[in-house]
């Protein structure tokens, strides 16, 4: 099944999420209100429209809420950011991911209900692409020779199973590094969940559901452990 997102907002960053996942074989909606940034990618995705993204009759007679997620990249005019983004939350789209450019940006968004807040100064988009293609993967960091170090929620498959198990290393070729885990702590008197990471996992280590993996292996190795167990 092809996936498919909107990406609005066509600057550097909205530019390079948008051609990335093309590349990879998503079906892309690109959308600007500047003319000249939707004739510099028209090329390379499905579709290209120039309008203005806080029209949410605009937004809904393309189509938007049709989309398997929506990146609001928009940089300069952060009221057209914050409108747009409602404007989806009403249409009912799945995943709402949206650019925040500072620390006050993203309190204003979290304060929206919006969960996925990127910040480009420590995203490229092509990693961005790569987690809306899976979104099991947190981070990943590429290697040579098409390996990868990823961080992922665990997959539904292997939660409350052992190490041993699971034969990560037997079944799909990959090298568990180390487990992230929630604890809970009291903060300031209150209770707060707090992560940690647990060191080097043995076998009898237990998977918890809301566990943050990170595994080394190979690209297609990995894809194929999540698509397996998720």
């Amino acid at each position: 099944m092809r996936h498919k997102f909107v990406v609005i907002g066509l600057g550097i960053f909205g530019n390079s999420i948008a051609r990335t996942l093309a590349e990879r074989g998503a079906e892309v909606l690109a959308i600007d209100n500047d003319e000249d940034h939707v004739d510099a990618i028209k090329d390379e995705v499905a579709y290209a429209v120039s309008l203005d993204a806080t029209d949410i009759r605009a937004l809904e007679a393309q189509n938007v809420q049709d989309m398997d997620a929506a990146i609001v990249a928009i940089g300069e005019d952060f009221e057209a950011l914050l409108i747009a983004t409602a404007n989806l939350q009403e249409l009912g789209i799945k995943r709402v991911i949206t650019r925040a450019s500072n620390k006050q940006q993203r309190r204003i968004l979290e304060k929206m209900g919006v969960q996925e807040i990127l910040s480009p100064e420590g995203e490229v988009g092509k990693t961005v692409a790569e987690r809306l293609l899976q979104p099991n993967i947190r981070t990943f960091l590429p290697l040579p020779d098409n390996y990868e170090i990823v961080e992922i929620n665990t997959p539904r498959g292997i939660a409350n199973k052992s190490l041993a198990k699971i034969s990560l290393r037997e079944k799909y070729n990959l090298n568990m590094i180390t487990i992230k885990r929630f604890f809970e702590e009291i903060q300031d008197g209150k209770p707060t969940q707090v992560e940690h990471i647990i060191g080097v996992p043995k076998a009898d280590t237990i998977i918890y559901p809301s566990d943050i993996l990170i595994l080394i292996g190979k690209k297609h190795d990995i894809k194929r452990f999540i698509d397996i167990n998720r």
